[in-house]
């Protein structure tokens, strides 16, 4: 870990930690190092959803409403 590295207590679910502490071992990485990577993932991916929400923040919006006087209208329901 590096000297700019902050400690936080996380709370797991027994059977999570006990499968996070067996693929740590499996990898020979620390569970420091999976979870930063997983945290990682989830914000990279929060990143790129919010990226294609403003891609398409101009299209056309239906409602739910709408949506099923769609499809009922063309045979879909």
């Amino acid at each position: 870990m590096s000297e700019t590295s902050k400690r936080s207590t996380v709370y797991f679910d027994p059977q999570l930690h006990a499968a996070l502490r067996l693929k740590a071992a499996h990898t020979h990485r620390s569970l420091s190092d999976i979870v930063n990577d997983a945290v990682r993932a989830a914000l990279a991916e929060d990143q790129e959803d919010l990226a294609a929400f403003e891609e398409r923040i101009a299209e056309p919006t239906m409602s739910y409403e709408a949506l099923l006087d769609d499809l009922k209208a063309h045979g879909k329901l």
